[in-house]
C-alpha cells in the first residue's frame, strides 16, 4: 500500500490497517521464535552427540596407551590396537559429519604423502572437459595438467591410477575450464575402491587382521602400515553404514525371518581378559526371492538387542515388525512374543537333543524319536522347490499325521521317565513348544527349522578368534555392518570383492534417496564399472 493510498483512509480504516499489521508482525515474531527455538533444539542435540563422540574417543586414546603397558601377546596387541585406531578414524568421521571443523591450515601447509614407488606399473586415466569451445565462442587452450596418483591392488600385485586432468584455458575471456575431480569414497586419499575392497573382504570374509595384511602387501611390493589400513577401515565403515541401514529395513519388509546369535570374544583393556558379547544374525528365509543376512553386534545376549533390531514396541505411530520369527528356544526372544511377533519353532534343535540321547546312551527313546523326523525331514525334501500353496497342501496331508503320531508317542514315553533325566528333559522340549514347532506346517512359507540361519553364521564362527574388539562397541558394529553386505553379496551368488568395490566406487556420487539400488540382492555383476 503507497503513502497516497494511505492519506484516503478514514479513521476507521486506518485502525483495521494498524490491527492487520499488528497481527501479522505477531505471526512473524511467532515463526522466527519457533525457528530459532527448532534450530537451538537442532544445535544442542548436535552438541551433545558431538560431546558423546569426543568423550568416547577420549577413552578410546586412554584404552590405547593403557594396552601398550598390559600382558597381552603380540597377536591380541594388533588385534587390540588396529581395532582402536580404526575406531577413533570412524569417530573423527562422524564428528567431521555432525559439525565439520573450518579449513585452518593452507594446502601448502600440509604434510605432502610421501611419491608411490616408480617402480610400480601405471595407469593413466584422462579426464577432460565433455567441450573445449568455451561459451564465448572461442576455442580453448591447454596449458598444463594436474595430475593424482591412486593406489590400486590385484591379489599380489600393486599398481598406480594416473589420474590426468588437462587445464583448457580462453584466451579471449581468461577462463579456466578443467574436468571436476572425480568423487571417491575417502576424499583426497589415496587407495582406488578396488584396494579398499581387498582390505574389507580380506579383514571380513577371509578373516585377515590388518597385521597380517601389512605383511602381505610388503610381500607384494609396497608396506602399508597397519594404521593407514585402519584408517581407510573405520572410514569406508562410516561410509557404508547408510547401506547397511537401507538393507535392515528391506529385511524387515518381510513377513518371515530367521534369527540366532553366536558368541564373540570382547577384549576389554584395564580389565586383561576378554568378555562374551555377541554376533546377532537375521535373514530371510530359503523360500524368499530376497536374499539378505544383516548381523547385528551387541555386548550381551539381552533379549532387548533382539526388540531393538526388530523396532519393538515400536516408536508413537509405529508398529514395529510383527511377523513370523524362526528361532531357537532361547528366552530372550520370549518378550518379541508378547508384542505382535509369531513364534517359529526351530524343528532341527528338537531332533538334534534325541540324536545327542542316541549317540551318546544308544536311547531307544532317542532312536525311536528321530525315525519321526526322519520322516517329516524326508517330506520338508521333497517340497522345498515348491510354490508356498502347494507346499502347505502337502504338508497338512502328508506331515501332519506323523507329527500327531510323534506328539503322542512322546507324551506316552514322558509318563514313563522321572524327573530331571536327559530324556525327560529331550521330551519336555519338544511338548512344551509343539505348537510352534508345528506351525510350519500350516504355513507354506515358514521353513521346519533355522538351519538357513546357522549355516550364514557358521562361516563367522571360522574368524571370531581374529575379532578381539575394543571396549566401544563401534568395531563390533562396524564388522557387523561390512559383513552383512559381504555375505549378503555371496547369498545372492556374487563375487564379494566385485561388489564392493563397484559399490565404493559410486556410493559417493549416489543420492541418499537412491542407496537401496546399491542393496546385494538388486546389485548385478553387470552393473561393475570396468
Amino acid at each position: 500500500m503507497d503513502e497516497a493510498h494511505i492519506h484516503n483512509l478514514d479513521a476507521q480504516q486506518l485502525r483495521h490497517l494498524v490491527r492487520t499489521l499488528i497481527a501479522e508482525a505477531a505471526d512473524t515474531l511467532a515463526s522466527q521464535q519457533a525457528e530459532i527455538g527448532r534450530k537451538d533444539r537442532e544445535i544442542a542435540f548436535k552438541q551433545a552427540f558431538i560431546d558423546k563422540l569426543t568423550h568416547e574417543m577420549a577413552v578410546l586414546k586412554r584404552l590405547k596407551f593403557a594396552a601398550q603397558s598390559e600382558a597381552y601377546s603380540a597377536e591380541q596387541r594388533s588385534l587390540l590396537e588396529e581395532a582402536i585406531d580404526t575406531d577413533l578414524v570412524a569417530l573423527a568421521a562422524d564428528i567431521e559429519q555432525a559439525q565439520p571443523s573450518p579449513q585452518t591450515q593452507d594446502d601448502k601447509q600440509k604434510p605432502k604423502r610421501q611419491a608411490l614407488p616408480a617402480s610400480l606399473p601405471r595407469r593413466e586415466i584422462h579426464h577432460e572437459p565433455n567441450s573445449t569451445t568455451c561459451h564465448c565462442g572461442c576455442q580453448l587452450k591447454r596449458i598444463g595438467q594436474d595430475v593424482a596418483e591412486k593406489l590400486d591392488y590385484v591379489p599380489g600385485v600393486f599398481s598406480v591410477e594416473r589420474h590426468i586432468r588437462g587445464k583448457w584455458v580462453c584466451a579471449q575471456c581468461e577462463t579456466l575450464v578443467q574436468a571436476p575431480v572425480p568423487a571417491h569414497v575417502i576424499d583426497k586419499g589415496i587407495p582406488t575402491a578396488g584396494l579398499l575392497a581387498q582390505v574389507l573382504v580380506a579383514k571380513y570374509a577371509d578373516h585377515l587382521p590388518l597385521y597380517r595384511q601389512e605383511n602381505l602387501f610388503a610381500r607384494a611390493g609396497l608396506a602399508i602400515a597397519r594404521s593407514t589400513l585402519a584408517h581407510w577401515v573405520g572410514q569406508c565403515g562410516v561410509q557404508l553404514q547408510p547401506l547397511v541401514d537401507a538393507l535392515r529395513t528391506e529385511l524387515l519388509k518381510h513377513s518371515v525371518l530367521h534369527a540366532d546369535e553366536t558368541p564373540v570374544a570382547m577384549l576389554k583393556p584395564g580389565k586383561g581378559k576378554t568378555h562374551r558379547a555377541y554376533l546377532w544374525s537375521y535373514c530371510t528365509t530359503a523360500y524368499d526371492d530376497t536374499k539378505a543376512v544383516v548381523f547385528d553386534f551387541a555386548d550381551s545376549r539381552a533379549g532387548q538387542h533382539a526388540r531393538d533390531f526388530l523396532g519393538l514396541p515400536g516408536r508413537v505411530g509405529e508398529d514395529g515388525w510383527h511377523g513370523s520369527l524362526v528361532c531357537d528356544d532361547y528366552s530372550g526372544y520370549k518378550a518379541c512374543f508378547e508384542m505382535g511377533v509369531t513364534e517359529a519353532g526351530c524343528l532341527a534343535h528338537a531332533r538334534r537333543k534325541f540324536h545327542e540321547l542316541w549317540a551318546n546312551h544308544q536311547s531307544t527313546v532317542g532312536e525311536g524319536a528321530l525315525k519321526f523326523f526322519m520322516q517329516l525331514y524326508a517330506i520338508e525334501r521333497e517340497v522345498r522347490q515348491l510354490d508356498a500353496g502347494e507346499r502347505k497342501r502337502i504338508r497338512q496331508e502328508r506331515s501332519r499325521p506323523v507329527a500327531d503320531a510323534l506328539h503322542l508317542w512322546l507324551s506316552e514315553q514322558r509318563k514313563k521317565l522321572p524327573e530331571g533325566s536327559a530324556t525327560a528333559k529331550a521330551i519336555d522340549y519338544s511338548l512344551g513348544r509343539w505348537r510352534a514347532l508345528t506351525r510350519y506346517i500350516d504355513d507354506g512359507n515358514l521353513p521346519a527349522d533355522n538351519n538357513w540361519v546357522e549355516n550364514q553364521i557358521r562361516p563367522i564362527a571360522i574368524g571370531r578368534n581374529n575379532w578381539l574388539f575394543a571396549g566401544s562397541l563401534r568395531a563390533g558394529k562396524r564388522a557387523a555392518a561390512v559383513m552383512s553386505l559381504v555375505h549378503s553379496a555371496r547369498l545372492n551368488g556374487h563375487d564379494p570383492y566385485a561388489y564392493l568395490k563397484d559399490v565404493l566406487e559410486r556410493l559417493p556420487t549416489q543420492p541418499a534417496s537412491r542407496v537401496e539400488e546399491l542393496l546385494p540382492h538388486r546389485w548385478r555383476p553387470e552393473y561393475a564399472t570396468i
